[in-house]
């Protein structure tokens, strides 16, 4: 069964119709086509029908937009202070964070934003790339080895899964396979290890620390089926589950070129086990942007701010994605904009059976089911020059650096709606498309 198929009934999975309710909000009947390449900056100059209540959503990437490893942007605090009303401190705009890191839990995330920002930052308003996880509940009660850094055992515990081992548990109960290092080999495994339980899925949340390690013990426990204690005699195929999440090739710290993410580590570890099974290696689902499935998730999230935090009448309409990099927070926006535009004219025109029987890509697709979305009609991805992206030049722009499985892709879909400096200009420039001036 190809990887294609897989994601895609695992994302039917994921976006089951009673995760994700509308019965809050209704859809309207008539919807904009405009698409990010045609977007307009233009705006009237009398302020006298500026809406008082928005009808745009904001989700702001981290890394690159708003700190640069630990060192705050300049620009990032009075952005945010624009959209907080400056007496109370509650939320004017429904904004969110979907950041593809996967080290920490969503609460302590919160807390450094609301410290670097100077504003109330809860762990409602925080999308982690592993986020989604907490929907894979079939996984919940498997046995399974979790990869990447920080408290990977509590966050997997927290997502829902019961039954964790980590990489760092594995290479114990089994030394001699962790060997590249001399010195950290240790004495010969005790008899026991054959009574080790075996593993039933891995999820992976971002790169490790020791590369060489962690990609020498996956390729032996997808090759043993989850217990590396004896030689195979045949390579089981397909292989375990696979659950990766961030698919970020590179990304921005205080290093002046970006540097090596997830994705490249993923890169490595799709290579090797092809090269030594002969196999390529099948994701069940890939997390993070730029998956649709990530954003179909902030959507839900945004609406539900907009509904319980901003306090707004009706849904969301339009959400704005402000990011650096061009692979992962562009691609992922423009996609799912492509889907809420199929989704609009399948809605108007179509049938639900006639939905189920497109070839595209379509969420839809993958739920079987219309009329469940939580009302945003267009997503427009926004550039900004403060990280991966860098407008005077450097490493070229190119889609070929998305994961595996995005490819093929249009160029198209690396055009942002707009680009701009920092992201105070971007907040100020959405302010001016939307016509409203936050008084």
């Amino acid at each position: 069964m190809s990887s294609v198929i897989l994601k895609r009934q695992f994302l039917k999975t994921l976006l089951s119709p009673s995760l994700y309710s509308a019965s809050t909000f209704s859809i309207p009947s008539i919807f904009s086509t405009t698409h990010p390449s045609t977007f307009s900056t233009t705006h009237p100059s009398s302020s006298s029908s500026l809406p008082s209540s928005p009808t745009f959503g904001l989700m702001f990437d981290i890394d690159g937009v708003i700190v640069r490893g630990k060192s705050v942007l300049p620009t990032a605090p009075e952005a945010f202070h624009l959209l907080v009303d400056k007496s109370t401190g509650t939320w004017r705009v429904p904004t969110i964070f979907v950041t593809n890191a996967g080290n920490t839990l969503r609460q302590e995330k919160a807390d450094k934003l609301s410290s670097w920002l100077n504003v109330a930052v809860t762990e409602e308003q925080v999308v982690m790339a592993h986020s989604p996880l907490k929907m894979f509940k079939e996984y919940h009660e498997k046995h399974v080895l979790v990869v990447g850094q920080g408290p990977v055992e509590q966050i997997a515990r927290s997502l829902g899964f019961s039954q964790v081992t980590t990489m760092d548990q594995l290479r114990h109960v089994f030394p001699t396979l962790d060997a590249v290092d001399h010195k950290r080999r240790r004495a010969a495994p005790c008899s026991f290890n054959k009574y080790f339980p075996r593993i039933e899925a891995v999820v992976l949340f971002g790169e490790p620390i020791r590369w060489e390690t962690s990609l020498q013990l996956l390729v032996d426990v997808l090759m043993t089926d989850g217990h590396p204690s004896a030689a195979p005699s045949s390579i089981s195929h397909p292989h375990l589950p696979i659950l990766a999440c961030n698919m970020d090739l590179q990304w921005m710290a205080e290093a002046v070129m970006p540097r090596l993410g997830h994705g490249a580590f993923l890169l490595c570890l799709e290579n090797l086990y092809k090269k030594v099974t002969g196999r390529d290696m099948i994701y069940t689902a890939l997390i993070g942007k730029p998956s649709e499935i990530t954003y179909r998730h902030g959507e839900h999230v945004l609406q539900q701010q907009a509904l319980h935090t901003v306090g707004l009448a009706s849904p969301v309409k339009t959400i704005y994605c402000i990011g650096d990099n061009v692979c992962t927070d562009i691609f992922g926006a423009n996609l799912y904009n492509k889907y809420l535009q199929r989704r609009r004219l399948d809605t108007a025109v179509m049938t639900q059976a006639k939905v189920q029987d497109l070839g595209s890509r379509s969420i839809d697709n993958l739920v079987g089911a219309v009329g469940e979305l939580s009302g945003a009609e267009s997503c427009y991805s926004v550039l900004v020059e403060t990280g991966v992206f860098s407008a005077d030049g450097g490493q070229p722009v190119t889609l070929e650096h998305s994961p595996r499985d995005f490819l093929p892709v249009e160029n198209s879909y690396q055009e942002p709606a707009f680009t701009t400096a920092h992201v105070l200009e971007a907040v100020q420039t959405i302010f001016k498309r939307e016509q409203w001036m936050g008084e």
